[in-house]
């Protein structure tokens, strides 16, 4: 049997958030767990993050070294999101509208100074956004994550997977929960955790059998 070690994080609740998505999916995939395709083992764990632009990704990077996964999946919370959006690209700005759990509010200022100005997700999401329509599951891509500290986070676990030999990595961003399905007021939070549950599927489908049909970032 073949086994899959899969990462997923999330943070910590946003001001005036009362039920944050972006920590409760991975909770949930966590403790139900996720089924692999053709008896594929997948062990999921998950991890919540400060929303900090200093200390997210440290902690992210602590939880890698430790539980050494074959895919990273962060998660965010878009407050602007209709559906689950499938980011494609994290780019090396910080700029800050408003101020981080550590009041910190960067403006303007590269992550890496000497970084690359982008990075493009290593997940399937073209195989992920064709399982959610076959699901119903309100979903798009989207060019960027912004340039808050979900960015900053993607940015830094993207620079970390184009180092690694096998490891693929990438960030979804979901919308606010509503429990009333409504097309422009976010999702139940049953619907994102089954979200979640295809990106873990697909992402292991492709991670065992790579094709570059499954990329689709355009």
């Amino acid at each position: 049997m073949q086994h899959v070690n899969v990462l997923i994080s999330g943070f910590d609740p946003y001001d005036g958030i009362d039920a944050n998505p972006a920590r409760e999916v991975p909770r949930a995939l966590a403790a139900d767990g996720v089924d692999g395709p053709d008896g594929t083992r997948i062990d999921v764990s998950a991890i919540t993050l400060p929303v900090s632009f200093a200390n997210s990704w440290p902690t992210l990077r602590g939880a890698i070294e430790e539980r050494r996964p074959d895919i990273v999946i962060a998660m965010g919370l878009k407050h602007s999101a209709r559906g689950v959006m499938m980011e494609r690209c994290a780019t090396n700005l910080m700029d800050a509208h408003r101020p981080d759990a550590d009041n910190a509010r960067p403006r303007l200022e590269p992550i890496d100074p000497d970084g690359p100005a982008a990075y493009w997700t290593r997940l399937p999401i073209g195989a992920i956004i064709k399982a959610f329509a076959r699901d119903g599951i309100p979903a798009t891509m989207s060019s960027d994550a912004g340039t808050f500290v979900c960015n900053t986070l993607f940015y830094n676990l993207l620079n970390w997977s184009v180092a690694q030999d096998r490891a693929l990595a990438g960030f979804m961003s979901l919308p606010l929960v509503n429990e009333t399905p409504h097309p422009q007021q976010g999702l139940p939070m049953a619907q994102m955790v089954a979200a979640g549950r295809v990106v873990v599927r697909e992402t292991v489908r492709y991670y065992l059998r790579p094709s570059s049909k499954d990329i689709l970032l355009a």
